[in-house]
């Protein structure tokens, strides 16, 4: 089995680690010269027979033929005891006809008594039956009138516990009316002043308004706004423009009379006149450069 496996691979490794602490205690001996060996003698005081190597010695023998084996003879086990012998008279012997009459009045008289024993059980067992049903009958009416009692105790006690809470409701429905009836008064003796002095107040913070003047402000006064605006942003960009061009021409005509004229130009009277042609586009500029000054006076 497996627990013998176990055992033995366990016994053969302590066996294993036996023998590897030996050597590793016993100091070793050196190895033998050449042509001698070593051999374990006993040096101990009391010297003891060493079995551990078995003689050995050949030897042989012969054995005869075969021969016919007799038949087995049959075995008869030896006898023991005496021998003893009876005699048996006439009349010794057993007479049915004497003998049983007693054990057959025996055996009726038990079975008559075993029999009255029954009859006398089945009667006791039928009264006590008939006393176990009338107690059950005796029982299932008072359970019956226990349960019709508790029942008719349940009712007048729910009876009892509907009246008590309708007595509460009806107590406690007079209870709030009353109170109803002392808040109501108290609320109209109190407001008989708050209407008037919320509407004063609500009329002093501006709740109530004028639509024509509210439609005024909302719609009218910032879209007249927005217009304004944008009016003023076009005008600022016309004059804006307008210095820009009145830098560009100055800045142009600084730098024409900045350059002396080429020769070319001195030498031919003919194209004198540029400066008078120049002088009507200084006008239209001049003129356009008005023009957005009077639109602001405006």
């Amino acid at each position: 089995s497996t627990l013998e496996v176990k055992k033995q691979r366990r016994a053969q490794k302590q066996v294993g680690a036996r023998r590897l602490t030996l050597k590793q205690i016993r100091p070793g001996t050196p190895e033998p010269v050449e042509g001698r060996e070593h051999v374990y003698v006993q040096t101990d005081l009391y010297l003891e027979e060493i079995s551990d190597r078995i003689i050995e010695v050949d030897g042989e023998c012969q054995t005869d033929d075969f021969l016919d084996r007799p038949p087995t003879p049959l075995f008869i086990p030896a006898k023991t005891g005496k021998d003893v012998a009876t005699q048996i008279e006439e009349g010794e012997l057993f007479d049915f006809d004497i003998e049983v009459k007693p054990i057959l009045e025996v055996l009726v008289g038990k079975t008559v008594e075993q029999a009255l024993l029954e009859v006398m059980e089945e009667e006791e067992l039928a009264q006590l039956w008939s006393h176990q049903r009338a107690f059950a009958e005796l029982r299932n009416a008072e359970f019956a009138e226990l349960q019709r009692l508790e029942e008719q105790d349940r009712r007048i006690r729910e009876e009892k516990e509907r009246r008590r809470l309708e007595h509460q409701e009806k107590l406690r429905k007079q209870k709030e009316t009353a109170e109803k009836i002392a808040a109501r008064a108290f609320a109209q003796r109190y407001l008989a002043d708050l209407i008037p002095s919320v509407f004063n107040n609500l009329h002093d913070s501006g709740f109530f308004y004028d639509p024509i003047e509210r439609d005024i402000e909302t719609e009218f006064l910032p879209w007249l706004m927005s217009e304004v605006e944008e009016t003023l942003q076009k005008k600022v960009l016309g004059r804006t423009i307008l210095d820009s061009l009145i830098r560009m021409v100055v800045e142009k005509r600084l730098e024409e009379f900045s350059h002396p004229p080429p020769a070319d130009e001195t030498e031919a009277p003919a194209e004198e006149p540029r400066a008078t042609d120049a002088a009507p586009q200084l006008s239209a500029e001049a003129d356009a450069a008005d023009q957005p000054a009077a639109e602001e006076e405006d």
